[in-house]
């Protein structure tokens, strides 16, 4: 292309942008409106102090990131600028009041096909949940101080569950429920104890979960629900707790504790290990000796705590065999010998005895015998083990020995034979 020519044409597209440009600048172009769509942000990110909050709190909010704006939970008219965005004829409601909020936020949240376009795998039946809850009760019956969306996901930003700066991460539910479960003041006119979290941080739960990050373990939300959460009653806890401890809660069924439990309304699983403060389980717990939680419903003499002290001695019986086997295979190993296949006898041994604590909960003795009667001759093979290479250990000393003697005896000869020589006169 000539020179002339290609000026003519860059002359002809700066025009063409000059003109475009102009017309995207005027009042109402779609340009423009794409840009004033969002006014409550361009106002509120140039406000100062909590005004300004929501409009910052927006870039790491859910829904910001999926394109949701403002209006939809406050109404209005975003289209338009300063004041005239508040207009309630455009629908403005400005900041919902506290107990609007579950049902403001079911306008979406339980939406199968609103939902779909944002989150399919999202249930759409909290706000259904809501209502049976405590929460949602107390609401419903006009308590404005029970917890609501907000109460629990925040606000501006409200951050996605698996986002781990969310109140609503497993490892930060806790501390959640404790905001209000924690608060003496609040908790007062319900009634309600206020020491669950400070139980909960000390129990093998709130260890694992809080201190490990073992989000296996258990938070409020995985015993008491989550949306519809309530206090699992007297004849459900059982149930709660079989959630993870499901052979556990079968071994339980089996006992004579569970008629027994049932007919007296005790909530079974925590008569014994608590609630909140559950501890790790100790062996310390069956049997006849302090600590034992037999002793708070069964007297000495007892069938109940015999069997108790019976069940127990199976298992000392079991743990003693494993660390005599330990014992002589440390020994062994120390001294060069190979006896790694017998740790697997040692692990199936402690296997058993694991597996026999949990039989515990059948309450008789037999069937823990049954269990036990496998992990001790499981530690019997580790122990024989053992002792047969300490016993070969002993007979290559011996071997050595000897051959180190005869070697010493055979050189003094020689050194005796080669003196004798040394002194001998020469023959001519």
């Amino acid at each position: 292309m000539r020179p002339g020519a290609l000026l003519r044409v860059l002359l002809v597209a700066t025009a063409g942008l000059g003109i475009w440009a102009g017309w995207a600048l005027l009042p109402g172009s779609s340009v423009q409106a794409a840009q004033t769509a969002d006014s409550c942000t361009n106002c509120h990110q140039n406000l100062a102090g909590k005004l300004a909050a929501p409009a910052e709190g927006m870039s790491e909010d859910v829904h910001g990131r999926a394109e949701l704006r403002c209006a939809g939970c406050h109404g209005g008219d975003p289209a338009r600028s300063g004041m005239d965005a508040h207009d309630p004829a455009a629908g403005f409601r400005g900041v919902p009041q506290r107990r609007q909020v579950p049902q403001q936020c079911a306008r979406c949240h339980e939406d199968p096909t609103f939902m779909r376009r944002f989150n399919p795998s999202l249930p759409t039946d909290q706000f259904a949940r809501y209502l049976t809850s405590e929460h949602g009760k107390h609401l419903a019956a006009g308590d404005g101080n029970v917890a609501v969306c907000t109460s629990c996901h925040g606000v501006h930003p409200v951050r996605a569950v698996s986002d781990a700066r969310s109140p609503v991460f497993p490892t930060n539910v806790p501390s959640t429920c404790a905001r209000c479960h924690a608060d003496v003041a609040l908790m007062k006119p319900y009634g309600i104890p206020t020491s669950q979290f400070a139980e909960y941080r000390e129990s093998v739960h709130g260890q694992a979960l809080l201190r490990r990050g073992n989000r296996q373990s258990p938070a409020c939300n995985d015993c008491h629900g989550n949306h519809g959460a309530a206090p699992p009653g007297v004849e459900s806890v059982a149930n709660v707790c079989a959630q993870c401890h499901r052979a556990t809660r079968d071994l339980f069924v089996r006992s004579p504790h569970k008629r027994a439990f049932d007919t007296l309304g005790m909530a079974e699983c925590t008569v014994c290990h608590g609630t909140h403060n559950i501890s790790f389980p100790t062996d310390v717990m069956l049997g006849q000796e302090q600590g034992s939680v037999c002793l708070r419903c069964h007297p000495g003499g007892t069938a109940g705590l015999r069997a108790a002290a019976e069940m127990r001695a199976t298992l000392e019986e079991v743990k003693a065999a494993i660390a005599q086997a330990e014992a002589i295979l440390k020994r062994a190993a120390g001294a060069g010998m190979d006896v790694g296949d017998a740790r697997i006898d040692l692990d199936e041994a402690t296997s058993q005895l694991i597996r026999a604590r949990a039989v515990t909960h059948t309450t008789s003795p037999p069937e823990v015998r049954r269990v036990t009667a496998v992990g001790l001759t499981a530690a019997g093979r580790a122990r024989a083990v053992g002792e047969a290479a300490l016993a070969e250990m002993g007979f290559r000393r011996r071997g050595l020995g000897v051959s180190v003697a005869i070697i010493a005896f055979v050189a003094i000869l020689l050194w005796l034979k080669l003196r004798e020589l040394k002194h001998t006169p020469a023959s001519r």
